[in-house]
């Protein structure tokens, strides 16, 4: 089974077209503490299951967006511009 990502301006792609950037974390606040950033840079949960993500679609439009995938399956059941809302 092929792992397809849809590039919410591009349409479905192969994962190869991408480049993963992580979960997506919220910033530390101004005023934060070093040890905040460090745990905002190095430290992520890593949990299996559902979680959200950053991809870049690195050999399409080269932006950045938000995908909410299943980490068991690789599915991806949601993909979104950082500024919308998740449904």
């Amino acid at each position: 089974m092929a792992f397809l990502i849809r590039c919410p301006n591009c349409g479905e792609r192969s994962v190869y077209d991408f480049r993963f950037g992580g979960e997506l974390l919220r910033r530390p606040g101004p005023g934060a503490s070093a040890q905040e950033w460090d745990g905002y840079f190095y430290f992520r949960k890593n949990e299996a299951g559902r979680q959200r993500e950053w991809w870049y679609h690195k050999l399409g439009c080269r932006k950045w967006f938000v995908a909410v995938r299943d980490t068991h399956t690789n599915a991806v059941e949601q993909t979104f511009w950082p500024e919308e809302p998740a449904g």
